[in-house]
Protein backbone atom coordinates (compact mmCIF):
# COMPACT_ATOMS: atom_id res chain seq x y z
CA UNK A 1 0.00 0.00 0.00
CA UNK A 2 1.36 3.43 -0.97
CA UNK A 3 2.25 5.65 1.98
CA UNK A 4 0.61 9.08 2.12
CA UNK A 5 3.04 11.99 2.47
CA UNK A 6 0.55 14.90 2.50
CA UNK A 7 -3.10 14.81 3.49
CA UNK A 8 -5.52 17.72 3.53
CA UNK A 9 -8.76 17.16 5.44
CA UNK A 10 -11.47 19.70 4.52
CA UNK A 11 -8.87 22.49 4.51
CA UNK A 12 -10.22 25.92 3.66
CA UNK A 13 -9.03 29.53 3.57
CA UNK A 14 -11.02 32.74 3.73
CA UNK A 15 -10.00 36.38 3.85
CA UNK A 16 -13.02 38.00 5.39
CA UNK A 17 -15.90 37.45 2.99
CA UNK A 18 -13.57 36.21 0.23
CA UNK A 19 -13.22 32.40 0.01
CA UNK A 20 -9.79 31.69 -1.51
CA UNK A 21 -10.20 27.94 -1.02
CA UNK A 22 -13.39 25.96 -0.44
CA UNK A 23 -13.14 22.98 1.96
CA UNK A 24 -10.69 20.70 0.14
CA UNK A 25 -9.49 17.17 0.82
CA UNK A 26 -6.43 15.90 -1.02
CA UNK A 27 -3.76 13.21 -0.64
CA UNK A 28 -0.23 13.11 -2.08
CA UNK A 29 1.64 9.79 -1.99
CA UNK A 30 5.25 9.55 -0.84
CA UNK A 31 7.51 9.98 -3.88
CA UNK A 32 4.71 11.37 -6.04
CA UNK A 33 4.99 14.37 -8.38
CA UNK A 34 1.66 16.21 -8.04
CA UNK A 35 1.00 19.42 -9.96
CA UNK A 36 -1.54 22.02 -8.91
CA UNK A 37 -2.74 23.51 -12.21
CA UNK A 38 -5.15 26.33 -12.87
CA UNK A 39 -5.61 29.98 -13.83
CA UNK A 40 -4.86 32.93 -11.53
CA UNK A 41 -7.19 32.97 -8.55
CA UNK A 42 -8.07 29.28 -8.81
CA UNK A 43 -6.66 28.38 -5.38
CA UNK A 44 -3.51 26.48 -6.37
CA UNK A 45 -1.03 28.85 -4.67
CA UNK A 46 -3.31 29.05 -1.64
CA UNK A 47 -2.98 25.27 -1.19
CA UNK A 48 0.81 25.53 -1.54
CA UNK A 49 0.97 28.33 1.07
CA UNK A 50 -1.24 26.39 3.48
CA UNK A 51 0.97 23.30 3.22
CA UNK A 52 4.14 25.38 3.60
CA UNK A 53 2.76 27.14 6.67
CA UNK A 54 3.20 30.64 5.25
CA UNK A 55 -0.54 31.22 5.76
CA UNK A 56 -2.87 29.70 8.35
CA UNK A 57 -5.90 27.63 7.43
CA UNK A 58 -9.35 28.92 8.31
CA UNK A 59 -10.50 25.34 8.85
CA UNK A 60 -9.52 21.72 8.39
CA UNK A 61 -6.30 19.78 9.09
CA UNK A 62 -2.98 19.35 7.28
CA UNK A 63 -0.83 16.23 7.71
CA UNK A 64 2.76 15.82 6.44
CA UNK A 65 4.54 12.50 6.89
CA UNK A 66 1.93 11.32 9.37
CA UNK A 67 2.26 14.44 11.57
CA UNK A 68 -0.51 16.96 12.14
CA UNK A 69 1.24 20.19 11.11
CA UNK A 70 -1.85 22.40 10.92
CA UNK A 71 -0.57 24.75 13.63
CA UNK A 72 3.18 24.22 13.21
CA UNK A 73 5.37 27.05 11.83
CA UNK A 74 7.11 26.58 8.48
CA UNK A 75 10.52 25.84 9.97
CA UNK A 76 9.16 22.79 11.79
CA UNK A 77 7.44 21.20 8.79
CA UNK A 78 10.63 19.74 7.25
CA UNK A 79 9.97 20.84 3.71
CA UNK A 80 11.85 22.70 0.99
CA UNK A 81 10.68 25.58 -1.20
CA UNK A 82 11.79 26.59 -4.71
CA UNK A 83 10.60 30.01 -5.89
CA UNK A 84 10.30 31.65 -9.28
CA UNK A 85 12.95 34.27 -8.41
CA UNK A 86 15.55 31.64 -7.22
CA UNK A 87 16.13 33.54 -3.88
CA UNK A 88 19.90 32.87 -4.00
CA UNK A 89 22.24 34.95 -1.83
CA UNK A 90 24.35 36.98 -4.31
CA UNK A 91 27.41 37.37 -2.04
CA UNK A 92 27.73 33.61 -1.58
CA UNK A 93 29.23 31.07 -3.97
CA UNK A 94 27.21 28.17 -5.39
CA UNK A 95 28.79 25.92 -2.75
CA UNK A 96 27.88 28.30 0.08
CA UNK A 97 24.33 28.81 -1.19
CA UNK A 98 23.69 25.07 -1.33
CA UNK A 99 25.42 24.42 1.99
CA UNK A 100 23.59 27.20 3.86
CA UNK A 101 20.63 25.02 5.05
CA UNK A 102 23.16 22.51 6.41
CA UNK A 103 25.04 25.20 8.34
CA UNK A 104 21.77 26.38 9.88
CA UNK A 105 21.18 22.77 10.98
CA UNK A 106 24.73 22.65 12.42
CA UNK A 107 26.16 19.92 10.19
CA UNK A 108 29.95 19.42 10.40
CA UNK A 109 32.21 20.87 7.69
CA UNK A 110 33.02 17.38 6.42
CA UNK A 111 29.31 16.51 6.12
CA UNK A 112 28.58 19.80 4.34
CA UNK A 113 31.34 19.22 1.77
CA UNK A 114 30.18 15.65 1.15
CA UNK A 115 26.48 16.49 0.76
CA UNK A 116 27.03 19.61 -1.37
CA UNK A 117 29.30 17.77 -3.81
CA UNK A 118 26.80 14.90 -4.01
CA UNK A 119 23.94 17.20 -4.89
CA UNK A 120 26.09 19.15 -7.38
CA UNK A 121 26.49 15.87 -9.26
CA UNK A 122 22.73 15.34 -9.24
CA UNK A 123 22.10 18.78 -10.80
CA UNK A 124 25.11 18.41 -13.16
CA UNK A 125 26.98 21.50 -11.95
CA UNK A 126 30.06 19.81 -10.46
CA UNK A 127 32.50 22.43 -11.79
CA UNK A 128 30.51 25.47 -10.64
CA UNK A 129 30.96 25.29 -6.86
CA UNK A 130 33.06 28.49 -6.58
CA UNK A 131 31.00 30.68 -8.92
CA UNK A 132 28.68 33.42 -7.73
CA UNK A 133 25.00 33.46 -8.81
CA UNK A 134 25.62 36.39 -11.20
CA UNK A 135 28.07 34.18 -13.13
CA UNK A 136 25.36 31.62 -13.87
CA UNK A 137 22.57 31.48 -16.45
CA UNK A 138 18.94 31.58 -15.31
CA UNK A 139 18.60 27.83 -15.73
CA UNK A 140 21.77 27.17 -13.73
CA UNK A 141 20.58 29.45 -10.93
CA UNK A 142 17.29 27.57 -10.76
CA UNK A 143 19.16 24.26 -10.52
CA UNK A 144 21.17 25.67 -7.61
CA UNK A 145 17.90 26.68 -5.93
CA UNK A 146 16.62 23.12 -6.37
CA UNK A 147 19.91 21.72 -5.02
CA UNK A 148 19.61 23.91 -1.92
CA UNK A 149 16.34 22.09 -1.18
CA UNK A 150 17.63 18.62 -1.97
CA UNK A 151 20.78 18.85 0.15
CA UNK A 152 19.11 18.36 3.55
CA UNK A 153 16.69 15.62 2.37
CA UNK A 154 13.35 17.26 3.23
CA UNK A 155 10.22 15.11 3.37
CA UNK A 156 8.57 17.31 0.77
CA UNK A 157 9.61 19.91 -1.83
CA UNK A 158 7.22 22.66 -2.92
CA UNK A 159 7.82 24.50 -6.20
CA UNK A 160 5.91 27.71 -6.93
CA UNK A 161 6.02 28.35 -10.71
CA UNK A 162 9.83 27.89 -10.67
CA UNK A 163 10.24 28.17 -14.46
CA UNK A 164 7.97 31.16 -15.04
CA UNK A 165 10.83 33.65 -15.53
CA UNK A 166 12.68 31.59 -18.14
CA UNK A 167 12.39 31.61 -21.93
CA UNK A 168 10.58 28.73 -23.62
CA UNK A 169 13.61 26.75 -24.76
CA UNK A 170 15.29 26.91 -21.36
CA UNK A 171 11.98 26.15 -19.66
CA UNK A 172 11.57 23.01 -21.78
CA UNK A 173 15.11 21.89 -20.91
CA UNK A 174 14.59 22.41 -17.18
CA UNK A 175 11.28 20.55 -17.22
CA UNK A 176 13.20 17.45 -18.31
CA UNK A 177 15.88 18.17 -15.70
CA UNK A 178 13.33 18.45 -12.88
CA UNK A 179 11.66 15.24 -14.00
CA UNK A 180 15.04 13.46 -14.08
CA UNK A 181 15.94 14.69 -10.58
CA UNK A 182 12.56 13.59 -9.23
CA UNK A 183 12.87 10.12 -10.73
CA UNK A 184 16.49 9.76 -9.57
CA UNK A 185 15.84 10.72 -5.94
CA UNK A 186 12.19 9.73 -5.52
CA UNK A 187 11.42 12.87 -3.51
CA UNK A 188 7.80 13.94 -2.96
CA UNK A 189 7.18 17.04 -5.05
CA UNK A 190 4.25 19.48 -5.12
CA UNK A 191 4.46 21.81 -8.11
CA UNK A 192 2.35 24.89 -8.92
CA UNK A 193 1.91 26.16 -12.48
CA UNK A 194 -0.64 27.70 -14.83
CA UNK A 195 1.17 26.17 -17.82
CA UNK A 196 -0.79 23.16 -19.07
CA UNK A 197 2.05 21.67 -21.15
CA UNK A 198 4.39 21.88 -18.15
CA UNK A 199 1.86 19.98 -16.03
CA UNK A 200 1.46 17.28 -18.69
CA UNK A 201 5.22 16.77 -19.07
CA UNK A 202 6.15 16.67 -15.39
CA UNK A 203 3.34 15.17 -13.37
CA UNK A 204 2.41 11.76 -12.03
CA UNK A 205 -0.98 13.35 -11.29
CA UNK A 206 -2.53 16.74 -11.95
CA UNK A 207 -4.95 18.51 -9.61
CA UNK A 208 -6.87 21.00 -11.75
CA UNK A 209 -8.18 23.95 -9.74
CA UNK A 210 -11.07 26.28 -10.61
CA UNK A 211 -12.50 29.10 -8.49
CA UNK A 212 -11.08 27.80 -5.23
CA UNK A 213 -12.17 24.20 -5.78
CA UNK A 214 -10.74 20.98 -7.20
CA UNK A 215 -12.22 20.61 -10.69
CA UNK A 216 -10.66 17.23 -11.48
CA UNK A 217 -7.69 15.20 -10.31
CA UNK A 218 -6.02 12.36 -12.18
CA UNK A 219 -3.09 11.31 -14.35
CA UNK A 220 -2.12 13.50 -17.32
CA UNK A 221 -3.70 10.89 -19.62
CA UNK A 222 -6.97 10.95 -17.70
CA UNK A 223 -7.28 14.74 -17.71
CA UNK A 224 -6.27 15.10 -21.34
CA UNK A 225 -8.25 12.28 -22.92
CA UNK A 226 -11.15 12.05 -20.46
CA UNK A 227 -11.88 15.47 -18.96
CA UNK A 228 -15.15 15.43 -17.04
CA UNK A 229 -16.22 19.07 -17.35
CA UNK A 230 -16.23 21.83 -19.94
CA UNK A 231 -13.68 23.78 -17.88
CA UNK A 232 -11.27 20.82 -17.75
CA UNK A 233 -11.61 20.14 -21.48
CA UNK A 234 -11.11 23.80 -22.36
CA UNK A 235 -8.22 24.54 -19.98
CA UNK A 236 -6.06 21.48 -20.61
CA UNK A 237 -4.97 21.29 -24.24
CA UNK A 238 -6.75 22.54 -27.35
CA UNK A 239 -10.24 21.23 -27.88
CA UNK A 240 -13.37 21.49 -29.98
CA UNK A 241 -16.33 21.83 -27.63
CA UNK A 242 -19.60 21.36 -29.48
CA UNK A 243 -23.24 21.63 -28.45
CA UNK A 244 -25.16 18.47 -29.31
CA UNK A 245 -28.72 17.23 -29.25
CA UNK A 246 -29.25 13.66 -28.02
CA UNK A 247 -31.05 11.73 -30.76
CA UNK A 248 -30.82 8.37 -28.97
CA UNK A 249 -29.25 7.25 -25.71
CA UNK A 250 -27.43 4.19 -24.37
CA UNK A 251 -24.21 2.37 -25.21
CA UNK A 252 -24.57 3.34 -28.88
CA UNK A 253 -25.90 6.85 -28.47
CA UNK A 254 -26.47 9.11 -31.45
CA UNK A 255 -25.70 12.83 -31.14
CA UNK A 256 -26.22 15.74 -33.56
CA UNK A 257 -24.37 19.06 -33.54
CA UNK A 258 -25.90 22.43 -34.46
CA UNK A 259 -24.45 22.12 -37.96
CA UNK A 260 -26.12 18.74 -38.47
CA UNK A 261 -23.00 16.59 -37.95
CA UNK A 262 -24.22 13.22 -36.64
CA UNK A 263 -22.01 11.24 -34.26
CA UNK A 264 -22.98 7.60 -33.75
CA UNK A 265 -21.73 4.92 -31.36
CA UNK A 266 -20.84 7.16 -28.40
CA UNK A 267 -21.10 5.33 -25.08
CA UNK A 268 -23.03 7.53 -22.67
CA UNK A 269 -26.16 7.64 -20.56
CA UNK A 270 -27.26 11.25 -20.86
CA UNK A 271 -30.41 12.23 -19.06
CA UNK A 272 -30.74 15.64 -20.72
CA UNK A 273 -31.83 16.21 -24.35
CA UNK A 274 -28.83 18.48 -24.96
CA UNK A 275 -25.17 18.27 -23.94
CA UNK A 276 -21.64 19.34 -24.82
CA UNK A 277 -18.96 17.09 -26.25
CA UNK A 278 -15.21 17.48 -26.72
CA UNK A 279 -13.20 16.35 -29.73
CA UNK A 280 -9.45 17.01 -29.70
CA UNK A 281 -8.18 18.60 -32.96
CA UNK A 282 -5.70 15.76 -33.50
CA UNK A 283 -8.52 13.19 -33.25
CA UNK A 284 -10.17 14.45 -36.44
CA UNK A 285 -9.06 12.49 -39.50
CA UNK A 286 -8.96 14.12 -42.95
CA UNK A 287 -10.83 11.70 -45.23
CA UNK A 288 -11.32 11.55 -48.98
CA UNK A 289 -13.95 13.96 -50.29
CA UNK A 290 -17.33 12.33 -50.59
CA UNK A 291 -16.55 9.71 -47.95
CA UNK A 292 -19.86 8.29 -46.70
CA UNK A 293 -18.59 6.35 -43.68
CA UNK A 294 -20.32 6.96 -40.32
CA UNK A 295 -19.24 9.99 -38.32
CA UNK A 296 -17.99 12.03 -41.28
CA UNK A 297 -18.69 15.67 -42.02
CA UNK A 298 -17.80 18.14 -44.73
CA UNK A 299 -16.92 21.81 -44.34
CA UNK A 300 -14.86 24.55 -45.95
CA UNK A 301 -11.25 25.33 -45.06
CA UNK A 302 -11.32 28.79 -43.51
CA UNK A 303 -7.72 29.17 -42.33
CA UNK A 304 -4.43 27.27 -42.14
CA UNK A 305 -1.75 27.94 -39.52
CA UNK A 306 1.74 26.45 -39.52
CA UNK A 307 2.81 25.95 -35.89
CA UNK A 308 6.16 24.22 -36.31
CA UNK A 309 5.65 20.48 -36.18
CA UNK A 310 1.87 20.69 -36.61
CA UNK A 311 -0.58 22.43 -38.92
CA UNK A 312 -3.88 23.77 -37.57
CA UNK A 313 -6.76 23.84 -40.05
CA UNK A 314 -9.87 25.80 -39.16
CA UNK A 315 -12.94 24.36 -40.85
CA UNK A 316 -16.26 26.18 -41.12
CA UNK A 317 -19.36 24.00 -40.97
CA UNK A 318 -22.96 24.89 -41.64
CA UNK A 319 -24.74 27.24 -39.22
CA UNK A 320 -21.47 29.22 -38.72
CA UNK A 321 -20.01 26.47 -36.50
CA UNK A 322 -16.23 26.01 -36.73
CA UNK A 323 -14.00 23.12 -35.83
CA UNK A 324 -10.22 22.91 -35.56
CA UNK A 325 -8.18 20.06 -37.07
CA UNK A 326 -4.53 19.34 -36.26
CA UNK A 327 -2.16 17.40 -38.53
CA UNK A 328 1.57 16.73 -38.51
CA UNK A 329 3.40 19.17 -40.78
CA UNK A 330 4.47 17.90 -44.20
CA UNK A 331 6.07 19.72 -47.12
CA UNK A 332 2.77 19.81 -48.98
CA UNK A 333 0.71 21.17 -46.07
CA UNK A 334 -0.47 24.11 -48.21
CA UNK A 335 -2.17 21.66 -50.58
CA UNK A 336 -5.19 22.16 -48.31
CA UNK A 337 -6.23 25.55 -49.71
CA UNK A 338 -8.51 28.09 -48.10
CA UNK A 339 -12.07 27.91 -49.38
CA UNK A 340 -11.92 24.32 -50.61
CA UNK A 341 -14.18 21.55 -49.22
CA UNK A 342 -12.69 19.14 -46.69
CA UNK A 343 -14.13 15.90 -45.30
CA UNK A 344 -13.40 14.89 -41.72
CA UNK A 345 -14.02 11.70 -39.75
CA UNK A 346 -13.94 10.96 -36.01
CA UNK A 347 -13.92 7.73 -34.04
CA UNK A 348 -16.74 7.47 -31.45
CA UNK A 349 -14.15 6.64 -28.75
CA UNK A 350 -12.58 10.09 -29.32
CA UNK A 351 -15.83 11.90 -28.54
CA UNK A 352 -16.04 12.83 -24.84
CA UNK A 353 -19.37 13.83 -23.32
CA UNK A 354 -18.87 16.59 -20.73
CA UNK A 355 -20.70 17.41 -17.54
Amino acid sequence: MTETMVRLEAVEKSYGAVHALAPTSLEIARGEFLTLLGPSGSGKTTILNLISGSVAATGGKIWIGGRDVTHLPSNRRELGMVFQNYALMPHMSVFENIGFPLRVRQYSEAEIRKKVHEVLEVIRLEGYANRKPKELSGGQQQRVAIARCLVYNPDLILMDEPLGALDKKLRDQLQLEIRRIHRTLGVTLLYVTHDQSEALVLSDRICLMNSGKVEQIGTPDELYFRPRTVFAADFLGDSNILDVSVVSNGKQAKLTTRSGFQIEGVQTSLSAPVAKVMIRPESLIVAEDGNKEPNTLTGLVEDITLAGGVVDIQVRLDNAETINVRRLTTRDFRATERGRPITLRVQPSDVVVLE
